[in-house]
């Protein structure tokens, strides 16, 4: 259990539940091939029966660590930092990024957007997931859409959601790793048909890294 101080610094996002933090080279999305220090904040409730993160969701099995250190830590590495998760946004982003910011970073959030948008960035991968539908604000401000592609009736959902953003966010769908065998063929034959969609692998897991 942690104290009601350690509590408040944490719902103030001056400490944050952090799961892991290590440099690696971005495997998903607009930037992949691109070296990032990666700062994963523990704390999900989405729940994505998928999700190959799950040890992320409970935020309580995550040491609440002050942003003065995850920055010393990051900046050792990278001036290219990704905060994802778990959910980063069920926590205020704010401190964190002005914190980096200072350090001169680039700041990448990977987020389903569930929560309302705290923080500055350099840029928003918004991966919207149907059990709890991202916050309007967040579409307008999306860099790129990237949609998880598990079943047929997900090309539905990634169509609805790409309504919804700007006109210069770029659109992504990504195969389920578990189900990429049956889904990449028709990922890239509804690709090939609508070509304003891209392909997106999670090549990370294809080059055996984090």
């Amino acid at each position: 259990m942690i104290t009601e101080e350690t509590q408040e610094l944490v719902d103030r996002g001056i400490m944050l539940p952090l799961m892991e933090e290590f440099y690696t080279i971005q495997g998903e999305g607009f930037h992949k091939g691109t070296a990032a220090y990666f700062i994963r904040i523990g704390g999900c409730d989405v729940g994505c029966h998928w999700c190959d993160v799950k040890e992320s969701w409970d935020a309580g099995l995550h040491p609440p660590t002050h942003v003065g250190e995850i920055v010393e830590n990051a900046v050792k590495y990278s001036k290219t930092i990704v905060v994802t998760g778990g959910e980063p946004l069920t926590w205020d982003m704010n401190t964190l990024t002005d914190n980096l910011k200072k350090q001169g970073c680039q700041i990448h959030i990977e987020t389903s957007g569930a929560y309302p948008l705290t923080g500055t960035w350099d840029w928003i991968c918004l991966s919207p997931k149907k059990i709890k539908l991202p916050e309007p604000e967040i579409y307008p401000v999306a860099n790129e859409l990237k949609v998880i592609i598990f079943n047929k009736h997900d090309f539905k959902f990634a169509e609805e959601q790409a309504a919804q953003v700007g006109k210069d966010c770029i659109l992504y769908m990504q195969p389920e790793w578990s189900n990429r065998d049956k889904m990449i063929p028709l990922i890239v034959d509804y690709v090939m048909k609508n070509p304003r969609w891209k392909v997106s692998l999670q090549t990370h897991k294809y080059l055996n890294i984090p």
